[in-house]
C-alpha cells in the first residue's frame, strides 16, 4: 500500500510548517482528497497515528474533504459528475475531454496552538 509513504509525506509538511509557525502542537489536520487518487482516507488515519508518534502532531484529527470526479464537455460547455468512471456528457452524448477535479490531494490546511 502506498498509503504509508503519502502518510509520511503529509507529516513532514505538516510538522515542518506548525515547527515554523512556532506551534506546541497540531490539532487538526484539513486534507483535499480526489476521488482518482486511489488513495483510502482509512488508512491514512491509521498510519497517521504511527507516523505521528512522539511528535507534536501525536493525537491530531484528520479531516478529509472528498472531490468527486467532474469532467468537462467541450461540445457543449456542460460540467458534470463522473459516475462510475463514464465519461460521457449527460446533456449531448459527446465523451469528455476533460477531467476538471477529482485528482486532488494536498494538506490544505492545519490547526495549531
Amino acid at each position: 500500500m502506498h498509503e504509508l509513504g503519502v502518510t509520511e509525506s503529509i507529516a513532514g509538511i505538516v510538522l515542518r510548517h506548525a515547527e515554523m509557525n512556532g506551534a506546541r502542537r497540531v490539532i487538526k489536520v484539513n486534507i483535499k482528497l480526489g476521488e482518482l487518487t486511489g488513495i483510502v482516507d482509512h488508512y491514512v488515519s491509521f498510519y497517521w497515528d504511527l507516523v505521528t508518534r512522539d511528535t507534536i502532531a501525536q493525537g491530531a484529527e484528520l479531516n478529509f474533504d472528498k472531490v468527486p470526479v467532474v469532467a468537462y464537455c467541450q461540445n457543449c460547455r456542460e460540467e458534470f459528475r463522473i459516475q462510475e468512471y463514464d465519461l460521457t456528457c449527460p446533456r449531448c452524448g459527446e465523451v469528455a475531454s476533460d477531467i476538471i477535479s477529482g485528482r486532488e490531494f494536498m494538506v490544505e490546511s492545519i490547526e495549531i496552538e
